[in-house]
């Protein structure tokens, strides 16, 4: 029974410090796989979970080697060893690709359920509680908050515009947005040749001509939705894909 009491640090507070970090994790994480995030329900439960037992240990695995005055140790250098090795991961999640930025948002949740479960270990329960629910506010109103927010002009958006070569497409691309008052600010042009296989609607309607892809990034005040719209509809185009430069269009 000493390796079971409440001074050991094995007693029944911690078995359900550990539980609490479990629970509040994996909520996170479910709401992680729902969205189809690059991680999900396994390791947003391990983070936390795992965090929660670090700090536990940091605060009660070394009770056999204190004595008073003269060994004296300090849990909290553990938990700053837990952000900083947090990051690894939280890096591993972020992709640069050309300008564009993604997976921002999925470290920073993976970095706070870091610090829930060091939370639950520390014995803060209800600072845990209080930021899943932040958790959920952030990313299920949040959204809905900057949708709605006044947008700069200077805001840059990324245009992906799929269409047949030999055409003469890409000028008249430029000239509908510039007609919905976007100004193109990069313009990168990629060639894909054989074409991929296309339906055969599709096909017959495009020709056997090989396909360009440009990316556009343009800034102005008007819907890049509407523009995308107005994009597509042009002969010769086969698709547009519209996002934030940084931001991934379904949230990251």
């Amino acid at each position: 029974m000493a390796y079971w009491g409440e001074h050991s640090g094995q007693g029944w507070t911690q078995l359900g410090e550990l539980a609490l970090a479990f629970l509040l994790s994996a909520l996170i994480g479910l709401e992680r796989e729902i969205r189809h995030k690059s991680a999900g329900l396994r390791t947003y439960t391990l983070v936390g979970f795992a965090s929660a037992l670090i700090m536990l240990v940091s605060k009660y695995g070394f009770g056999d080697v204190l004595e008073s005055y003269r060994v004296v140790l300090d849990p909290s250098r553990v938990a700053a060893q837990i952000v900083t090795g947090i990051g690894f991961i939280g890096g591993g999640l972020i992709f640069v690709r050309r300008d564009s930025v993604r997976g921002l948002t999925t470290a920073a949740i993976v970095w706070l359920t870091a610090a829930i479960g060091m939370a639950c270990g520390a014995g803060l329960p209800i600072l845990a509680l209080g930021a899943t629910v932040g958790h959920f506010v952030v990313v299920m109103t949040f959204p809905l908050i900057a949708r709605r927010l006044p947008k700069s002009r200077w805001t840059p958006s990324l245009l992906q515009i799929s269409y047949q070569d030999g055409r003469d497409v890409l000028r008249e691309v430029l000239v509908v947005c510039t007609a919905q008052d976007f100004a193109v600010s990069r313009l990168q042009v990629e060639r894909s040749s054989p074409r991929p296989a296309l339906p055969d609607d599709a096909a017959q309607r495009l020709g056997s001509t090989d396909r360009v892809t440009v990316m556009l990034e343009v800034q102005g005040l008007g819907s890049v939705a509407k523009l995308a719209g107005k994009l597509s509809r042009i002969d010769g185009v086969i698709s547009v894909n519209a996002g934030d430069v940084n931001v991934s269009p379904e949230g990251a």
